[in-house]
């Protein structure tokens, strides 16, 4: 009788243990947001949740079109914008950065960098004006738009 008691207790351990790990996992590998500012209208409202993630296995490799969330020093700690162009491919000209003078040829995003912009152009200070974002400076890829 005794040494079925030691098992429960032990499973009922283990079963802690495991909601712990995961706890743990899902805490340094998932994270919410609040969306300031209207560069990601109609997509992103200001005001909005959403969640990010880093665990790139589990949700796909960054790529073109997705929605990022970037560090940044400005009062939130982060930007949030979308995915335009992967290292090495070109930039169209209306779109390259206000540094880059036109007349010297194509733009294209330097390695390890991606090159982002908001969804509402007229109001987004996205990479237009401060250039591609190193890809570890990517806080995550947001996966639920609350």
């Amino acid at each position: 009788m005794k040494s079925t008691r030691k098992r429960a207790i032990t499973g009922f351990g283990v079963i802690l243990l495991f909601l712990l790990a995961f706890a743990l996992y899902f805490h340094f590998t998932f994270t919410t947001v609040v969306v300031s500012g209207d560069s990601m209208l109609p997509t992103l409202k200001n005001g909005q949740r959403v969640l990010t993630s880093k665990a790139y296995w589990l949700v796909g490799p960054i790529g073109v079109k997705d929605v990022v969330v970037i560090k940044d020093d400005g009062p939130t700690g982060y930007i949030i914008k979308r995915v335009y162009r992967m290292p090495g491919e070109v930039v169209e000209w209306y779109n390259v950065p206000d540094s880059v003078d036109v007349r010297e040829g194509e733009y294209k995003v330097p390695p390890n960098h991606v090159y982002v912009l908001g969804d509402n152009r007229e109001v987004s200070e996205d990479s237009r004006r401060f250039g591609p974002v190193l890809l570890s400076n990517i806080i995550g890829k947001v996966v639920i738009r609350q």
